[in-house]
Parts: structure tokens; sequence; C-alpha cells
């Protein structure tokens, strides 16, 4: 398995041999200076999507930044390695799955406090799928101007190539779950947010 500080090492390497500064590669990747001083420093686990675009800013295909071939069958992500991330607003999200190389697939365990609105997330690439599984309180799920409320058990899947977001309306904190297979557009576009 790649582990963070190789990843970290491996990207850095890149980047000097193409006498790039972190202002140049980070602005060629669309991702932000800080993020990529984290990746290179071997600090941060980066999401799939985050690594692709590092991939797409140093010219190199993501499974030869992230993987030699022989640990391509089997890629393990322990738990101590997961990325969890406090959003503004005192929500977290915890990444769960390991980077596979030519998979934008993500599974994320959210967590809002009562009433908190974790905004809108941009619309995807066409073929954009998401999976959401509340595990305990109650999700509220905004589709394109469309609302549906879901309890604790309840799932819903949706097409991701519109504008979605997330909200806790109850008095309680809200745990949820996404499954997240984002396909990237063929052009350059503005710079994402990350999955939701």
């Amino acid at each position: 398995m790649l582990d963070l500080l190789t990843l970290g090492t491996r990207v850095q390497g890149l980047r000097h041999e193409r006498g790039l500064t972190l202002q140049q590669l980070a602005d060629a990747a669309e991702v932000s200076v800080s993020m990529l001083s984290s990746v290179e420093r071997g600090q941060k686990a980066p999401t799939v999507l985050v690594l692709a675009r590092i991939a797409d800013g140093l010219g190199v295909p993501l499974a030869e930044l992230v993987a030699e071939p022989e640990d391509s069958r089997v890629i393990v992500r322990r738990a101590a390695d997961q990325d969890t991330v406090e959003e503004p607003g005192g929500w977290r999200r915890t990444i769960l799955t390991p980077v596979v190389p030519g998979v934008n697939f993500e599974w994320i365990r959210t967590t809002l406090p009562p009433g908190c609105d974790a905004g809108r997330f941009p619309a995807y690439a066409p073929g954009s799928h998401e999976f959401v599984v509340v595990e305990s309180g109650t999700l509220r799920l905004t589709l394109a101007g469309r609302t549906v409320d879901l309890d604790a058990g309840d799932s819903v899947y949706f097409a991701a190539d519109v504008i979605h977001g997330y909200a806790n309306p109850a008095r309680v904190p809200c745990v949820y779950l996404v499954a997240a297979l984002i396909m990237r557009p063929r052009a350059a576009q503005p710079r994402r947010n990350g999955a939701s």
C-alpha cells in the first residue's frame, strides 16, 4: 500500500522534475497551495478528486501517482489514516475509502449538528451518482429545488449531475453516509468543492 509519506515524496519529486513551484502546480491542479503542501509533507490524505487534479497538473496518470502495479488489486486504508475534515458551521466528514486508481468513488461519513446546513454542492459531470443512507437523526436533502426528508434507516439514490444540498432540520445530530461515484468532465471546469 502506498502510504501518505511515499505519496507526498512522489508528488514533490514529480513537481521538482517539472521545475514547478508549489503555487504553479496548485494553479495547474486547481487545488489550494495549503492542500498541496500538506499532501507533499504526508500530513493529509487527499480525496480521489484532489489526487486526480494533482495528477492532471503533473501530466501523469492517476495510477502512476498513487500505486505500484502490484498494489492495485488490494488497497487498504486503516482507520488511523482516514481523513476527517472539520467544516465551517460545525459539521464533520470522514473519507472512509482508500484511493483506487482509475475509480472516482468515495464513501463518506458525515455528522451535521442540530440545525446545521452544510450548504450546496455543485452539479457533477453527467453519469455521476450518489447513494445516501441516514444512520441517525433527520437529513434534509435538496436536489435542484426538490426537498426530501430522510430519517434513520432511510436511503436514497440520485443522479449527482444537479446542484444538491444537505441540512439537518432537527434538534439532534444527524449522521449519514454518502457513496459517491463522481465522473470527471472531459474539459477543464471551474474548481469543485469536493464530493459531498
